[in-house]
């Protein structure tokens, strides 16, 4: 009997033989498909319920009862009914509100002075100060951080990783580098939280036209989701880098370079 998961071969347009599909076949290749176009909203909303729980069961019940709308919907309807996403909306408010406050006069002299209390712990200090510092960097307009992806060889020569570029390298450690330095982090995958940072000479990093979102989604699928280049035909055409070192001799058994690579290596 032939086998349900298999089909008969029939011939494309240029006559080759081309096996269709059996039902089992179809099936399976049906349900992947519904898991990929599944699986990435369920993830999201899992864990957009999830913050949002998690957010309100530690915000709502530090409403006073009189302002809590949980307690107008239970005397006015007799129903206990908890309003997801209210603390959500609460924490938005209290955290608009302080930076309302901070932002005028009285504001920042209570800032300063609470600042000048933290200054004063030995080991809260530095924490504090990294920390904000970490902040202002990322969250003020004019930044740059994480906001271009480049190609730099790491950890050795004709290995490339994508880095991010976090800004400009200033102070000593440029002031000591003879070239002109750029501050590079290397992020692990498929964890980019964790990484390394480097100070890499602004000639030896590789600007590329991908998104930093792109990057991020490369680098967290550990290389399986690959952003399209959209750049023009002529400049994919032209490759910039080798991912190949000849610092050694010369293999007389390796295959020959390729020509593109070889005029690479020459210039």
């Amino acid at each position: 009997m032939p086998d349900s998961t298999e089909g008969d071969d029939m011939n494309d347009a240029s006559g080759k033989p081309v096996k269709r599909l059996g039902i089992l076949s179809r099936v399976r290749a049906y349900f992947l498909a519904g898991v990929l176009v599944l699986a990435p909203i369920a993830i999201t909303l899992a864990l957009a319920f999830w913050l949002v729980d998690f957010v309100d069961s530690r915000v709502v019940h530090l409403i006073p009862a009189q302002w809590n709308p949980d307690t107008y919907l239970k005397d006015r309807f007799g129903v206990e009914f908890g309003l997801p996403g209210l603390g959500v909306l609460v924490l938005m408010i209290v955290i608009t509100l302080i930076g309302w406050l901070t932002a005028g006069y009285v504001g920042r002299v209570m800032v300063r002075i609470g600042e000048n209390i933290v200054a004063r712990m030995p080991v809260v200090r530095s924490i504090y100060g990294a920390i904000k510092q970490i902040f202002e960097t990322v969250l003020r307009n004019q930044s740059d951080s994480f906001r271009q992806a480049v190609l730099v060889e790491y950890p050795r020569r004709g290995l490339w990783t994508i880095a991010f570029v976090t800004g400009e390298t200033e102070g000593e450690v440029q002031n000591l580098t003879k070239q002109d330095v750029v501050n590079i982090y290397v992020p692990t995958t498929p964890n980019p939280t964790s990484g390394f940072l480097l100070f890499v000479p602004r000639e030896d990093v590789v600007f590329l036209d991908m998104p930093v979102e792109d990057a991020f989604k490369m680098i967290v699928s550990i290389g399986i989701v690959t952003p399209e280049d959209t750049r023009p035909e002529t400049i994919r055409n032209t490759p910039r880098v080798s991912a190949r070192t000849y610092d050694y001799p010369h293999n007389p058994e390796a295959p020959p370079r390729p020509a593109r690579v070889a005029n690479l290596i020459e210039d």
